[in-house]
């Protein structure tokens, strides 16, 4: 070959390309150029689709060679590897590590504030140690970490090769973060193969086929294209036939294309039409087993060097490459040389594959005796480097199950390493590698555990299928026996299958002894039989947990648990509220949670310091409520739960703030809840909560047609969930079709509801207040059984006894009464909601009086009552109220002759 000829050889794929470069550079000016003049920049996503070989990477080459243009432009650059998918957040540690590394450790802490310790284990900055790691956190860490590097370092560019073979964590996280970036100076590139889209997060597949991301697709080489390329490698006389054959062996793939012409240049082989026929053998050995064969050709060393590479997949350390090659450091630099003289390698610190089509064929090619041999010696070096079990765990995976205990211990502990960076999928499939060893019988139920509740958050169906296989087998250690019972019972609750969880736990007690492991259990029973909307032998049950709990002091927390479902009990049945909070009361320590049933911890759940505070919340003790909610979202932020459990904390804030009044703050809380639930998924029991409360909320600020837009939203109807709703849907369905005019439909829902909680002596009149509404929907044609049903609501709410459910009852009722019963009513309504802490419903009182007094001819009362309900209401962000109340002030006023004020 001349030297002509070799200054010609084509060095890119970037040959009709024209489109697809003024895309890039016009994505890259809008972000850079605005940063540059000091305007606000926008950034977006930027999408490169092509099959391999496309010139995809070339493409992403010349965006940050454009990037580098632009003083200040940061570009941060990841590429995927298909042996590497499953290792978590591979792409987020490659696109950060670098940026992060030329940090102290000081600034990085600085940057990353309160998401440290939450998403640093993830990012590979802090050591993954603690307790397992919400997912949703770690990637609001990380969210945080990007927001802040593109704030101070803008303009940033993001840019992701290949991510059809990135792993889950971080393709989830880059699919969640993509709705960011128009309020950021970030461009987000990401190139991709579309036949080849992984599975396993559908979030991304998602991202890449929206409607609204229309990827730059890049399509194969014209003939004519390739022509030009054959041409600038080989000389002008190259002729049309030997041209077309070169576009008809590769198809157009510029890859494919740009490796036959450069062979065809080392084989100095002549352009033309009788050369043509030699292009396929030499195609053949740019892929596949032809490639294969080339690489044998450069000797049993260089063969073997290359497999020891494509073992280690990505980051090649040469010497790493060495050891499992089984030669020396001298050996493995001249094979690295005849690799990289070949195209097969290249790099010097570090190695990579030229291209990822090389790279597959390579690792397919190593036999498999050798390739697992391979991964096991790479497993061996990585841990004996100190990197950890979790940094092994892909190598360990590989490997042949043969009954090693110590491969059993490893891919435990890389699961439980897995599970402190946020990744209990990649946890799982250490867990599942490890009963496949498998691990000695006297372990086997413990990992069974293990996998359960590595899965608990993610899919509780696989959580219970493993948890149930643990509690079959007679290995289980006693100590996880309750725990694992307790978590197979979450699991079921979690999966909406109250009746099984309920069962599950109450088979086990009978089985365990007298103590705190057994009263666990107890508690648990309780907790999912008590929830349930449809619960058979409700009074059977409630007089067993009073019978129980009654007498206990609140000594450990079995007792609390115990004595927590007994109150919220009492309190759903309406009981004395007095006796309810002092039950509760048991449950504390000097007015707090003890520590052990804090809202993170793991044994109890978030469950029991819920209905804790909800019982608060009903019972007029909004104080204590508010403190434990408040603490419940310093508590799950702090520890990174960003998830149902911050959602869930956002709601019963939002609840307690309903329960005083602070309609607009509820509000506020609520959405937010909601907001943090929607990324969950749909159809989740925390958006039926977020969902119930909102309306009501809504309905209480006068809002009816935003309260419809919400109810249509997240199908807020029958048919209902099996657990009780916090206040009860079906309450509040009906108190929604009322409000819209439905008056035979809201008849039958509460109609419907009030059977069903009568049946189960379920008569709070907060949480459940179907008969007033009903009362109110029947009245104009039925107003005997109207006052019937009132009168029922009003004795309910004496038996419980607070100021808010007294005064409540009484204001409503005071709508089907007789007529000169109305004020009496009325002004007893006040006495109670005067001392009530639910501003709101003093407020609608005050309203009530007021016109009830204008309608007595008691003028100058009833402005005084109007006016003081009208600046409560406002306060409150009663819209509807305060509208009321002018609308009487203005009445009033006009009947006196005097100016509106």
């Amino acid at each position: 070959m001349t030297g002509q000829q070799r200054e010609r050889r084509p060095h890119n794929a970037l040959f009709e390309r024209e489109q697809e470069i003024a895309t890039t550079r016009q994505a890259v000016e809008g972000l850079c150029t605005r940063v540059a003049e000091g305007r606000p920049a926008q950034g977006g996503l930027l999408l490169y689709s092509g099959e391999a070989g496309a010139g995809k990477t070339a493409l992403l080459g010349e965006l940050r060679r454009m990037a580098a243009g632009y003083e200040g432009c940061t570009v941060l650059h990841a590429r995927c590897s298909a042996t590497a998918e499953t290792v978590p957040f591979h792409i987020v540690r490659q696109l950060l590590q670098p940026a992060l590394a030329a940090m102290t450790s000081e600034q990085r802490e600085e940057l990353l504030g309160g998401w440290f310790d939450i998403a640093g284990p993830a990012l590979g900055i802090a050591p993954p140690v603690g307790p397992p790691a919400d997912p949703q956190g770690v990637r609001d860490g990380i969210d945080w970490l990007v927001t802040q590097m593109a704030l101070t370092r803008a303009p940033l560019i993001l840019a992701v090769d290949d991510a059809h073979w990135g792993d889950a964590e971080s393709l989830a996280w880059l699919a969640s973060f993509a709705v960011r970036l128009g309020d950021l100076p970030l461009l987000m590139v990401v190139a991709y193969r579309p036949d080849e889209l992984p599975a396993h997060t559908p979030a991304f597949q998602e991202l890449v086929g929206a409607r609204g991301h229309r990827p730059v697709v890049l399509h194969s080489l014209t003939p004519r294209a390739v022509a030009e390329l054959v041409r600038a490698a080989l000389g002008e006389e190259a002729d049309d036939p030997f041209c077309r054959e070169v576009w008809a062996v590769t198809g157009g793939n510029p890859y494919e294309t740009t490796e036959l012409i450069a062979k065809a240049c080392d084989r100095g082989l002549k352009p033309a039409e009788e050369s043509a026929v030699l292009l396929r053998e030499l195609g053949a050995a740019a892929r596949g087993s032809g490639l294969v064969t080339r690489l044998e050709r450069l000797g049993t060393s260089a063969t073997r060097f290359a497999w020891a590479a494509a073992v280690l997949a990505s980051e090649v350390s040469p010497r790493r490459a060495a050891m499992l090659a089984g030669m020396s450091p001298a050996e493995a630099d001249d094979c690295a040389d005849r690799l990289r003289e070949a195209r097969i390698l290249t790099g010097v610190e570090t190695l990579e594959f030229v291209h990822p089509l090389i790279a597959t064929a390579v690792y397919q090619a190593v036999p498999p005796a050798t390739r697992t041999a391979m991964h096991g010696l790479a497993a061996w070096a990585l841990t004996n480097a100190g990197l950890g079990a979790a940094a092994a765990s892909r190598h360990l995976l590989e490997v042949h199950p043969d009954g090693d205990a110590e491969l059993v211990e490893s891919l435990r502990e890389a699961a439980r390493e897995h599970l402190a960076v946020g990744a209990p999928e990649a946890a799982s499939r250490c867990l599942e590698r490890a009963l496949a060893e498998p691990p000695p019988p006297d372990e086997r139920a413990a990992v069974l555990y293990e996998l359960g509740c590595s899965a608990l958050l993610t899919s509780p169906p696989t959580t219970i299928n493993h948890l149930r296989s643990a509690l079959a087998l007679p290995g289980l250690p006693k100590e996880l026996r309750v725990d694992a019972t307790y978590r197979l019972s979450q699991a079921y609750a979690h999966n909406s299958q109250l009746e099984e969880a309920a069962r599950v736990v109450a088979e086990q007690e009978e089985n365990t002894p007298d103590g705190p492991g057994r009263m666990r259990l107890q508690a648990a029973h309780y907790l999912w039989k008590g929830i349930q909307l449809e619960e058979e032998g409700a009074h059977e049950r409630s007089r067993r947990l009073a019978h129980l709990a009654d007498p206990l002091q609140g000594r450990d927390n079995a007792e609390r648990a115990m004595l927590a479902l007994r109150a919220f009990d009492a309190m759903i049945r309406g009981e004395d509220a007095v006796r309810v909070t002092e039950l509760n009361d048991r449950v504390l320590q000097d007015g707090r949670l003890p520590a052990e049933m804090s809202w993170t911890n793991s044994e109890w759940g978030f469950e029991i310091p819920s209905v804790v505070g909800i019982t608060y919340a009903y019972t007029d003790r909004l104080d204590q409520a508010e403190e434990l909610f408040n603490e419940a979202v310093r508590s799950f932020e702090i520890s990174g739960w960003r998830g149902a459990h911050l959602a869930f904390a956002h709601e019963f804030l939002g609840m307690v703030h309903l329960r005083r009044g602070r309609l607009d703050l509820a509000e506020g809380f609520l959405r937010e809840g909601l907001r943090l639930a929607d990324r969950l998924g749909p159809g989740l029991p925390i958006q039926w909560d977020g969902t119930c409360l909102l309306v009501d909320t809504l309905l209480a600020r006068g809002r009816v047609d935003d309260a419809r837009v919400v109810a249509e939203t997240y199908s807020f109807g029958p048919p209902y969930p099996p657990a009780m709703v916090m206040p009860d849907a079906p309450s509040v369905v009906g108190r929604l079709l009322l409000a819209l005019g439905r008056r035979k439909e809201a008849v039958a829902e509460l109609e419907a509801a009030g059977r069903r909680l009568e049946e189960r002596g379920r008569n709070n009149t907060l949480w459940a207040p179907w008969a007033l509404d009903l009362a109110a929907a029947v009245a104009p044609e039925e107003p005997e059984r109207a006052r019937a049903l009132a009168e029922q609501a009003v004795r309910n709410a004496a038996r419980f006894g607070t100021d808010t459910a007294m005064g409540e009852a009484l204001r409503r009722s005071a709508r089907v009464v007789e007529e000169d019963e109305v004020l009496p009513r009325l002004g007893q309504a006040l006495e109670h909601l005067r001392r009530s802490p639910c501003r709101s419903e003093y407020a609608a009182a005050l309203v009530d009086h007021g016109v009830a007094l204008r309608r007595a001819g008691r003028s100058g009362e009833a402005e005084a009552q109007l006016r003081e309900g009208l600046v409560l209401a406002e306060e409150c962000g009663a819209e509807g109220l305060a509208a009321t109340a002018r609308e009487e002030c203005a009445s009033l006023a006009g009947e006196e002759g005097q100016p509106v004020r």
